[in-house]
């Protein structure tokens, strides 16, 4: 199992990968298909999982949950032991499914994962190969191709495309594969052809959350809604402009230029990052709400750099995030601590764009308006 510290490690390398990518760069069926989350620790990862199902008849598949990726992916049979990582089902097999192909070179679907820089060639047989290679050096390869993806047991998307990995490399955790939810054309949310989704992050692997696609449940007017941006250079990512930050109550000091290169909503970074300007100002306003607890050597190298010493009752000041047009986002406790740590960090560079991680998303229920344009946020979501 890898340690804290080693699932920040690779964190931090995913984070680095994503502003790296970014140099230089309404009509929704409500409720349309509605799945569990919940936080991956007994896999091995702090991302969050769904369970879906896979092909004719349907295999079952636990796979990351990716707003910053399009493709989806799974280990498929026959997956040689040295190239692929240990997983929690059974791999998928797509010769016993009635339903799988692979796509042939010369398709519409091959010649699209090029476009978005993942194709990786043909086969000997002349099926698309694709290639996936993230932010923490994992990485996998395989055949890409299509089969019925069961949501639940009244929705599926047939056709579904995703790559079938016959090599997976690096990858710590135990989870089957990833489905993609950005906004490039290889993602779920494109092929379910939704123009909504919204998710619920769960605090601890006890809780269940939702991902729905399509609109939410809650009425709209129950969420604080802020201005989607989305980039030509970079179309998998949603981004947001953070305006401020809010401390027991109090408005840091942080101009909102600070906040110029935006922020990324990502799911699958686990600890926000913040422009090192209003990092260190909320920094030394949590570290000045929290002298009473003793506070806990970390080394130099560490992500996080305010750390305690927590035993009993623990009261934690709020954080709230103040996003463009007025849309403040109050905290659970559970997305300001994490195992005893103040659960931001610096972007690094005040210019780079910032990301908001899963851990600040816990317990809200998450709203992404593609058609709209508008990211919203709802307490108490699950």
């Amino acid at each position: 199992m890898p340690s804290t510290a080693d699932v920040l490690r690779r964190d931090r390398l995913r984070a680095d990968s994503i502003r790296q990518g970014l140099n230089g760069t309404d009509g929704a069926k409500r409720g349309d298909a509605t799945v569990p989350t919940t936080l991956g620790s007994s896999l091995d990862t702090l991302e969050y999982v769904v369970t879906v199902g896979l092909g004719t008849p349907a295999v079952t598949q636990t796979v990351l949950m990716d707003t910053g990726s399009d493709v989806s992916w799974v280990q498929c049979r026959l997956c040689p032991a040295a190239t692929c990582h240990p997983q929690k089902d059974k791999l998928f097999d797509p010769a016993r499914s009635a339903t799988y192909s692979a796509f042939r070179c010369d398709s519409a679907a091959c010649k699209g994962l090029g476009r978005h820089l993942y194709g990786n060639g043909c086969s000997r047989r002349g099926r698309c190969q694709y290639a996936i290679r993230y932010g923490d050096g994992s990485n996998t390869t395989g055949t890409y191709g299509a089969d019925k993806l069961t949501l639940n047991p009244a929705r599926a998307v047939d056709r579904f495309r995703f790559g079938c990995s016959h090599a997976a490399q690096l990858f710590t955790d135990m989870a089957d594969g990833l489905v993609g939810l950005g906004g490039g054309s290889p993602s779920l949310v494109s092929q379910a052809g939704t123009k909504a989704f919204s998710y619920c992050l769960p605090p601890t692997p006890s809780y269940s959350g939702f991902l729905t696609l399509g609109a939410p449940r809650a009425a709209s007017s129950r969420f604080a809604v802020t201005p989607m941006y989305k980039s030509s250079d970079a179309g998998t990512f949603y981004f947001v402009l953070l305006r401020g930050i809010a401390v027991a109550g109090r408005r840091l000091r942080v101009p909102p230029s600070a906040f110029r290169a935006g922020a990324v909503m990502d799911s699958g970074t686990v600890v926000t990052r913040l422009p090192p300007e209003a990092y260190r100002a909320l920094r030394a306003a949590f570290r000045k709400e929290m002298r009473m607890y003793p506070r806990r050597a970390v080394p130099p190298s560490s992500l996080l750099d305010t750390c305690f010493n927590l035993t009993g009752d623990v009261k934690v000041p709020s954080v709230s995030l103040v996003f463009e047009r007025g849309a403040t986002v109050e905290l659970d406790a559970s997305g300001i601590i994490l195992r005893g740590c103040l659960a931001f960090a610096s972007a690094g560079d005040d210019g780079a764009p910032g990301i908001i991680g899963n851990v600040q998303q816990r317990t809200l229920e998450v709203l992404y308006d593609v058609g709209g344009g508008a990211v919203g946020f709802r307490r108490g979501g699950c």
